[in-house]
């Protein structure tokens, strides 16, 4: 039987992670940001320059779900070019990114420390 934290340290070895100096650098040349948080926990404060793409429908925006009126959400349009993917801890954005991978994109990423480290290390936030 596996643990939750089975699933994100397996998913940690399939995918890449990034710190906060290689996320500005993708961000200045356009790469998109994915907090992968609920609503309310984005609206409270996120990375400037995130959209708020929840974990629980992530893949369904993918490709235009039914269940999301068939919106495909352009941050997921291009599965050739770097996604970044964030969340509170970095956890659920490795989950997200490994199955980012899994449906086809060459380089999901995710935030290491996610919100938490990027609060600590001072970094803005927006509401």
């Amino acid at each position: 039987m596996k643990t939750v934290q089975d699933l994100v340290n397996a998913a940690k070895t399939r995918i890449r992670e990034i710190d906060q100096a290689e996320l500005a650098v993708l961000q200045a040349r356009g790469t998109p940001l994915i907090d992968v948080r609920e609503p309310a926990d984005f609206a409270a404060g996120h990375i400037p320059g995130a959209v708020n793409i929840p974990r629980g429908v992530l893949e369904f925006e993918v490709d235009g779900h039914p269940a999301l009126n068939c919106v495909r959400d352009p941050a997921l349009s291009h599965r050739d070019l770097p996604v970044v993917l964030n969340c509170r801890s970095g956890a659920r954005s490795a989950l997200a990114a490994a199955a980012l991978k899994d449906l086809g994109f060459d380089q999901p990423l995710s935030l290491a420390g996610g919100m938490i480290g990027w609060l600590a290390a001072g970094k803005p936030v927006e509401q």
